[in-house]
């Protein structure tokens, strides 16, 4: 088969590798049909995050080609939405919902698609097949009547932003929500467009790119441009999420946080330590909530949503492509890749 691989910082390009083998009696071999690009797999593939070479991607909705003989759940031909983080849906934590913390399959990374050694080995998504352990558990079946070019968004970048403001809203219904920064170019919109479709109060979406800014305003956001210095804050929202990268960026996004409010990163720090005001957090209550999105858990209640039609992944702006472009796009500039066969 044909896989899509990170050879080294800045280069990518397509390789002959083995087909998979089916991963035991309980897994599946599946076929992408799309596959989409990830915030995170831009600065992976530019700067070497991890050690390669190994095979990209970890966004897709796939057809099943082979299940093993103790699966029950899907057959030859279904269509399903493969959850990015790999996990069994047996072990202690798998079966109390944190399946992002799975026991079994275990990587420094986290267990996940896409990330070579760093991700427990796994394949990636730009593959002609992929390799799925846990069948049953793992593959969802994909709604009917969306395009493979919406639900491939799904697995990652559009579950991350539902988790930072689905229960929050729960809490606080019609709440503020304020999106610090663009740095996660997908992620803050779709945040923007979730947020809407719950039922949020004013969101207010802050960046630099002019792109990203129209398009927020047209999901509805109050939207400032902003460059430099971060400021001492954006006004309060009881909902915030820190998407700068920069820790001068996450103080602001916390001081932007009303009191008892939560705030949420999506930007990933990978220095050791990031300075915190935590006077003014303990003093005010704020709650800095820092973790993976966990796929396979969220998905289920992302789905419906999105088969409702009441959210649009599509609109954030997407740049749709065949398949055989993806070693000369995956570098190239887009707030959103998508690759597909249908192209």
């Amino acid at each position: 088969m044909r896989q899509l691989s990170y050879v080294e910082p800045g280069r990518v390009r397509w390789e002959d590798a083995p087909d998979p083998a089916l991963p035991g009696p309980g897994g599946a071999l599946v076929r992408p049909l799309a596959a989409a690009r990830c915030d995170l797999d831009v600065a992976m593939a530019a700067f070497g995050l991890f050690p390669g070479p190994f095979p990209l991607g970890h966004e897709c909705v796939a057809e099943v080609v082979e299940v093993g003989p103790e699966v029950i759940g899907h057959r030859p031909g279904d269509r399903v939405v493969v959850p990015f983080q790999v996990s069994c849906g047996r072990c202690d934590t798998c079966t109390s919902g944190r399946t992002a913390g799975c026991r079994t399959f275990k990587a420094r990374a986290g267990a996940a698609f896409g990330f070579g050694p760093s991700g427990g080995g796994h394949g990636g998504v730009v593959a002609d097949l992929l390799a799925v352990p846990a069948a049953d558990h793992l593959l969802l079946p994909a709604p009917a009547g969306l395009s493979p070019e919406l639900l491939c968004t799904l697995p990652d970048n559009v579950v991350d932003a539902w988790r930072t403001v689905y229960e929050p809203l729960q809490t606080w219904p019609g709440a503020d929500v304020t999106v610090v920064g663009g740095l996660a170019a997908s992620i803050g919109l779709y945040i923007v467009l979730i947020a809407k479709a719950l039922g949020a109060g004013t969101v207010t979406y802050v960046d630099s790119d002019a792109e990203r800014l129209r398009a927020a305003a047209s999901f509805g956001a109050e939207v400032v441009e902003h460059e430099g210095a971060w400021p001492k804050s954006f006004g309060r929202s009881l909902i915030t999420v820190d998407n700068t990268g920069d820790p001068e960026g996450l103080a602001c996004a916390l001081r932007s946080t009303d009191d008892y409010g939560i705030c949420t990163p999506v930007a990933i720090y990978f220095t050791p330590t990031v300075p915190l005001p935590m006077l003014s957090m303990y003093t005010r209550g704020v709650t800095l909530r820092v973790q993976r999105c966990d796929a396979r858990r969220e998905l289920p209640h992302l789905l419906p949503l999105i088969a409702s039609g009441a959210i649009d992944p599509l609109r954030v702006p997407t740049t749709i492509a065949p398949w055989e472009q993806a070693d000369e796009l995956w570098l190239a500039p887009a707030t959103k890749l998508v690759l597909t066969h249908s192209t």
